[in-house]
C-alpha cells in the first residue's frame, strides 16, 4: 500500500526522511524529561541528599526538553506537511494524465460523484498516510523500541512486565482491522453511490422543484444517504469495540511493572532505582506508543482507498497508435464486435472487483462510404453502444472497428476525431458564448465562418432575439437555451467541423414537429456527400436509408433496405407497426383536441 503512494512522492521522498528523523528526535526528547525526574525521584526515595539548586536545574532542562521538542515537532510536521501536498500534487496530474488515456465511456460511467471522489476525498485522505503517519508512526515506533532495549540492559525481568501489556493490545488492535476491513468495501461503494446521487440531485434541483419533489420526497436521494450512514455506523459499531479495548491497554505500561515489580524488589530480586527507573521510562512511551498504533483504524479506509486509485491508475488505456489516419475511404466496418460493460463492485475482500455485463454480441456490418446506414431496435438493444464503439469511447473486447481498412486502435484519437462528427440527444454546452461553443467544431474557425454554420443549422432565428446575439452565454451545461436549441448548437458545431463521418444518435430528440422540421435541414446540409451512421427510434425517418441494421438484445438479427425488412424480418416488422400506432395514437388525439 505504502510502496505504491510513495511512487509519486517523487523528489519529495527526502524530504519525508528528513521529517521522519526530525520528528523522531522530537519523541526522544519526550523521553529525556522522565529520565530527568529519574534522577530527582531516584535519590529522594533512596534517602539520599539532593540540593535546591540540583531540583532547579533539572527543572529547567525539562522545560527545555520541552520547548525543543515543540520545536523539532512542528519543524518536522511542516516538512512532512509540504512533502505530502506535493506528492497529492504529483498524484492529482497522474490521475488527471490517465484520465486522458482513459475511454471516455469508462470515465462516464463512473459518474461525476466518483470522479470528483477519487480526485478530491480519496487524493485528500492520503494526507494521513503521508503526513502524519509515516513520519510520526515511525518515529513514535522506533523510539518505544529504544526504550525497551534500553529497559532490558537495566533489568530484564521488569521490562518483560513493561511489555505485558502489548500483545493483548495488539490483538486487539489486528481483530479491529479484520472486521474493519470487511465493512470497508460497502461502505466505500456507499460513499460513491452517494455523492454520484447528490449531484444528480443538484443537478435536477429544477426538476424536483417544477414536480414539488423536496429533498424529503426525494426517494433515492433520501435512500443513499441512509445507506451510507447505516454502512458507517456499521463500521464503526464493529470497529471501535476493539479500537477503545487496544487504546485502553497499550499505553497502560505499568498496570503490572508497578506492583509486580515491586514484588521483586520486596524479594531482593530487583532494585529499588531499577524499579524507579523502569517505571518512569515506561510512563515515557506510553504516549508514543499509542501515537506510533494510533493510525491504524484509518488503514482499511486508506487501504480501500488507495485500491480505488490504483485500478484508475493501472487501468487498460485506450488502445491507440501516434498514426495518421491513411484508409482508403471513409467506409465504416464493423468485424465480429462483442463488448461488455464493467461495474466496480465490492469483492470478496473487500476490495473494489470489476463485473463485465456484455451487451453486443459478434456483431459484423459494413456502413459504406457516402452512404446512410441507420441501426434501429428497442431501447437497451446497443444502438448507442456501437455508435459510442465507433467514436471511440470504449474498446471492444473481441472484434474491431475500421474506417477504410484502418482499425481504430492503429490511430490517434486526433485523427481520429477529425474524420468524425458525433450529435447526441444531449450535447454539453460550456458556460460561454454561443460562438465559442460553436466554434469548438473546430478552433481555427474564423467568427464569420462558426455564424455561417450556425444559419447552416437553423440557429440564428433564436440566436438574434438573445440580448447579445451570438455573444450571448449558453449557461451552466447549456441551461439558458432550450433541448431543441441546444441540439441546434451541435448541430452547428458538427457542420462547422466538417468531418466525413457523421453518427447522429437520436439528435432530434428534444425537438417539437416545428423544430424538428428545423432540424432535419439542419442534418441535410450536415450529411451532404458524407458517411452517416443514424440512430433513431421514428422508423419512418430512415426509410430511405441504404441499409437499415436491426438490433435486438445486442445482436445483429438483419440488415438490408427498408422494404426487404419490412417482408423478411419479424423484428423490425414489430419495431413498425409500433411506430404506425404511434402516429395513429397523435393523429386521433390531434382529431379529439380539434
Amino acid at each position: 500500500m505504502f510502496k505504491k503512494i510513495f511512487e509519486y512522492a517523487g523528489p519529495y521522498k527526502k524530504n519525508m526522511y528528513v521529517a521522519t528523523v526530525v520528528v523522531l528526535v522530537s519523541v526522544l526528547l519526550g523521553v529525556f524529561p522522565f529520565v530527568l525526574a529519574y534522577q530527582v525521584i531516584a535519590p529522594l526515595v533512596m534517602g539520599e541528599a539532593i540540593t535546591a539548586s540540583f531540583i532547579i536545574q533539572h527543572v529547567i532542562l525539562v522545560l527545555v526538553c520541552l520547548v525543543l521538542q515543540a520545536l523539532f515537532y512542528g519543524w518536522g510536521l511542516n516538512l512532512s506537511h509540504k512533502a505530502a501536498y506535493d506528492t497529492l500534487l504529483r498524484l492529482r496530474t497522474a490521475l488527471q494524465k490517465r484520465f486522458e488515456k482513459l475511454p471516455l465511456g469508462v470515465i462516464q460511467d463512473k459518474g461525476t460523484g466518483t470522479v470528483k471522489k477519487l480526485f478530491v476525498d480519496d487524493v485528500d485522505s492520503l494526507e494521513v498516510l503521508l503526513a502524519h503517519s509515516m513520519p510520526e508512526g515511525i518515529a513514535n515506533l522506533m523510539v518505544p523500541i529504544a526504550v525497551y532495549v534500553a529497559m532490558f540492559f537495566v533489568d530484564w525481568k521488569l521490562a518483560l512486565l513493561s511489555l505485558a501489556s502489548i500483545p493483548l493490545s495488539l490483538v486487539a488492535m489486528m481483530t479491529m482491522y479484520s472486521v474493519g476491513m470487511k465493512k470497508m468495501g460497502p461502505y466505500y461503494m456507499a460513499g460513491q453511490k452517494m455523492n454520484n446521487t447528490i449531484i444528480e440531485y443538484i443537478n435536477g434541483m429544477e426538476v424536483v422543484k417544477v414536480f414539488n419533489k423536496d429533498a424529503n420526497s426525494y426517494e433515492r436521494f433520501r435512500k443513499d444517504i441512509s445507506d451510507y450512514r447505516n454502512y458507517t455506523l456499521a463500521w464503526y459499531r464493529a470497529a471501535w469495540p476493539w479500537m477503545a479495548i487496544y487504546s485502553s491497554l497499550l499505553p497502560c505500561t505499568i498496570i503490572l511493572t508497578l506492583p509486580v515489580g515491586a514484588w521483586f524488589v520486596l524479594c531482593g530480586w530487583s532494585a529499588l532505582p531499577n524499579l524507579i527507573l523502569v517505571l518512569c521510562l515506561s510512563l515515557s512511551i506510553g504516549m508514543p506508543l499509542l501515537k506510533s498504533l494510533g493510525f491504524l483504524p484509518t488503514m482499511p479506509q486508506l487501504n480501500y482507498k488507495i485500491s480505488a486509485l490504483e485500478q484508475v491508475l493501472d487501468a487498460p488505456e485506450l488502445q491507440q497508435t501516434n498514426d495518421r489516419f491513411h484508409g482508403i475511404d471513409d467506409t465504416v466496418t464493423y468485424d465480429h464486435v462483442s463488448f461488455a460493460y464493467q461495474t466496480t463492485q465490492p469483492g470478496p475482500d473487500g476490495k473494489p472487483a470489476v463485473v463485465e455485463d456484455e451487451v453486443l454480441h459478434d456483431i459484423s456490418f459494413t456502413a459504406k462510404a457516402g452512404q446512410k446506414t441507420a441501426l434501429v431496435g428497442e431501447s437497451g438493444s446497443g444502438k448507442s453502444t456501437l455508435a459510442k464503439l465507433l467514436i471511440h469511447y470504449y474498446d471492444p473486447q473481441k472484434g474491431s472497428i475500421s474506417i477504410g481498412g484502418q482499425k481504430l486502435c492503429d490511430m490517434s484519437l486526433e485523427a481520429l476525431n477529425s474524420r468524425i462528427s458525433y450529435v447526441a440527444q444531449d450535447q454539453y454546452l460550456f458556460n460561454t458564448s454561443l460562438l465559442e461553443n460553436i466554434r469548438l467544431g473546430r478552433l481555427t474557425a474564423t467568427d464569420e465562418e462558426v455564424i455561417e454554420a450556425a444559419k447552416k443549422a437553423q440557429c440564428m432565428e433564436f440566436i438574434e432575439k438573445l440580448p447579445q446575439g451570438i455573444h450571448s452565454m449558453a449557461g451552466d451545461a447549456g441551461k439558458m437555451l432550450s433541448g431543441g436549441q441546444r441540439q441546434r448548437i451541435s448541430l452547428a458545431r458538427a457542420i462547422l467541423k466538417d468531418a466525413p463521418i457523421v453518427v447522429l444518435d437520436e439528435a432530434t430528440a428534444y425537438a417539437d414537429p416545428e423544430n424538428e422540421e428545423k432540424m432535419e435541414a439542419a442534418i441535410a446540409e450536415l450529411v451532404k456527400g458524407k458517411t452517416l451512421v443514424v440512430i433513431a427510434h421514428k422508423l419512418p425517418a430512415i426509410m430511405n436509408a441504404d441499409q437499415i441494421c436491426v438490433i435486438d438484445h445486442g445482436k445483429l438479427v438483419a440488415a438490408g433496405k427498408h422494404q426487404d425488412l419490412i417482408r423478411s424480418c419479424p423484428e423490425y416488422q414489430k419495431l413498425w407497426k409500433a411506430a404506425q400506432d404511434s402516429a395513429e395514437w397523435k393523429v386521433h388525439t390531434a382529431k379529439e383536441g380539434a
